[in-house]
């Protein structure tokens, strides 16, 4: 079994995994005794998914291989699939992959017969990502139905976002967008921040992914934070019980500025600890629970 896309999933699936990290959360204890090893195999930088799917893999009793690309045969030319290939022949038991290119995952499924998690394909899609924010949001709300979102930054080279917007659609959120026009994405719901901040329930904030830019954003720090961003005044305007969230790595005072990195309606770091309860929930379900 692998785990590519929540697009796979339906509402009930995407529920049930939710339930099996909330498990872990709560108290529930898996251990492997070391019989199992997971690969994490990063080609491009993570600090949060990449060490928290080591530290999944280490609680539920595993062993871990950490891959450095930069160290790595790539540099003498040595494919994708080869590298893959090669971690499977050694014995892993399932790998954990993030690669630059959209939908890698399509020239491995049908030549591994090891299961796949993916940990980001690009600007395509991120489902363990997704599935963290749902779980903090399913603690905060106790429901998905009715709540209502914006998604604030740059969408277009987002693949947290992309796979957001689909996955919450489909649970009965309703999604909004929003952030400077040029990285705005065709057929979303788009909408000024100050237009829509105090109607929400939910404030997710994405950084500038300037490496995935072929032109560099014009705007300073402080302009961004200003016109796009998540400051003081701004969170004074939200509804009460209204939350915020970034998938992190966040921009100091651009797209969220100090003072509401840690503020009372932040969920950030809780987003980070649920990253582990989730990792752990994916990789005993693909190790066969």
């Amino acid at each position: 079994m692998d785990v590519l896309n929540l697009d796979d999933y339906d509402a009930d699936k995407i529920n049930e995994m939710l339930d099996k990290a909330q498990a872990f959360k709560d108290g529930k204890q898996v251990n492997y005794e070391g019989k199992k090893i997971i690969a994490n195999l990063f080609f491009e930088p993570s600090t949060r998914t990449h060490y928290s799917f080591d530290m999944a893999g280490l609680k539920l009793g595993c062993k871990t291989q950490n891959f450095n690309a930069g160290d790595s045969s790539l540099k003498k030319g040595e494919s994708l699939y080869d590298t893959v290939k090669t971690f499977e022949m050694f014995g892993v038991d399932a790998v954990v992959i993030r690669h630059k290119e959209n939908e890698y995952y399509k020239q491995l499924v049908e030549k591994l017969n090891i299961p796949i998690l993916n940990a980001g394909d690009g600007t395509g899609n991120h489902p363990s990502q997704s599935l963290l924010d749902l779980l903090t949001i399913r603690q905060e709300f106790g429901r998905f139905e009715g709540l209502k979102i914006v998604i604030v930054g740059d969408i277009k080279h987002s693949r947290v976002a992309h796979t957001n917007i689909q996955i919450m659609k489909r649970l009965g959120m309703k999604v909004y967008t929003s952030g400077p026009e040029e990285y705005k994405e065709e057929g979303y719901d788009y909408i000024s921040l100050d237009d829509i901040i105090d109607k929400v329930d939910i404030v997710m904030l994405l950084r500038v992914q300037h490496e995935r830019h072929t032109d560099q954003m014009e705007l300073t720090k402080e302009e961004y934070n200003k016109n796009y961003g998540l400051n003081e005044k701004r969170v004074k305007k939200m509804k009460k019980e209204a939350i915020i969230m970034h998938p992190a790595p966040f921009n100091r005072n651009v797209e969220i500025t100090d003072d509401v990195v840690e503020c009372e309606k932040s969920r950030i770091f809780k987003q980070v600890e649920n990253g582990v309860f989730v990792r752990m929930a994916l990789i005993n379900m693909v190790l066969g629970e």
